[in-house]
C-alpha cells in the first residue's frame, strides 16, 4: 500500500512511523531534511529519486514528490473502538452504504480536522480504506479509529445497548440539525449519496436530522454534508453552542 503526498507521508511520520515501510522522495526536495531526520531516528529507509521514478511509481499521480510504502490499514475491533468513544467522549460515525473513496477520504479528513471521532464500516456493499482514500484524507486516518463490521444494524444495537443515541442524517423530514439539542453519548449514520440511509437502518435511528438547504432541489454530496453535520456535533459536544 502506499501513501502520495506531502501530508499523508509526514503525518504518517508523526503518528505511526513503524507503518512505513520505505519513503521516496524527489532529489532537492524542500521537505527532505525533515523526513531524513524522522525517517532516520525511526530506522526507515529513505530513497532520493528524479522527479521521473517518482512519477513512474506513482502512476502519474500528483504526489508533490514524496510517497511511502506502508502495511496493511490496522483496523481496530468494535467492541473497542465503542470502549475508547465512552472513555474518549468520541462520536462513531457509522456508514451506510458509502461507496465513493473520495467521499470516504474526506469525512475522514473532516473528523480528524475537528477532533473527537471514529469511522464504523460494513463489510460489504461499502468503500474501504484504499491508497484513494488515503491521499484524500492527507493523514486524517492516523487520527480516526475505524472499525469494520459484518452487521451495521447489529452494530448499531450494540451501540445503542451502551447508551449511545443514534441520529441518522437524512435529506428530508429531519429535524434541523442547526436548532437541534444533540443527546450524548452520540452516533451519527451518514448514508450513501443515491440512496440515502437504508430502511432497515433507518427504523433503528433515534433521531433524523436534516441539514436545510436555500434551494430546495440542491445537495451537499456525502463528504461535504458530513462536515456541517461533525462541525454541528464538535460544537455542541464541546458546548460551544
Amino acid at each position: 500500500m502506499r501513501l502520495y503526498g506531502k501530508n499523508p507521508v509526514i503525518e504518517r511520520l508523526k503518528f505511526d512511523p513503524r507503518s512505513i515501510q520505505r519513503i521516496y522522495i524527489e532529489t532537492g526536495h524542500a521537505d527532505a531534511g525533515y523526513v531524513y531526520k524522522k525517517a532516520k531516528k525511526a530506522g526507515i529507509a529513505v530513497c532520493s529519486v528524479p522527479r521521473s521514478k517518482i512519477q513512474k511509481l506513482a502512476r502519474n499521480l500528483n504526489t508533490q514528490g514524496i510517497l511511502a510504502e506502508v502495511g496493511d490499514f490496522p483496523y481496530v475491533e468494535y467492541d473497542d473502538l465503542l470502549e475508547q468513544a465512552l472513555k474518549k467522549n468520541l462520536v462513531p460515525v457509522f456508514l451506510d452504504g458509502l461507496n465513493d473513496p473520495q467521499n470516504f477520504g474526506g469525512i475522514l479528513r473532516s473528523c480528524a480536522c475537528f477532533g473527537g471521532f471514529a469511522v464504523v464500516l460494513p463489510t460489504h456493499d461499502s468503500v474501504d480504506v484504499t491508497e484513494t482514500v488515503l491521499r484524500v484524507a492527507c493523514g486524517g486516518e492516523n487520527y480516526v479509529p475505524i472499525a469494520k463490521v459484518a452487521n451495521l444494524g447489529r452494530a448499531l444495537e450494540e451501540a445503542k445497548d451502551k447508551g449511545f443515541w443514534i441520529a441518522g442524517t437524512v435529506v428530508a423530514d429531519g429535524e434541523n440539525i442547526c436548532d437541534t439539542k444533540l443527546q450524548f453519548p452520540l452516533g451519527v449514520v451518514i448514508g450513501s449519496e443515491q440512496k440515502g440511509i437504508r430502511a432497515v437502518i433507518r427504523k433503528l435511528i433515534d433521531q433524523a436530522l436534516t441539514l436545510p438547504m436555500a434551494q430546495p432541489r440542491m445537495s451537499l454530496n456525502a463528504a461535504h454534508a458530513a462536515s456541517v453535520f461533525c462541525y454541528e456535533i464538535m460544537l455542541q459536544k464541546n458546548g460551544k453552542k
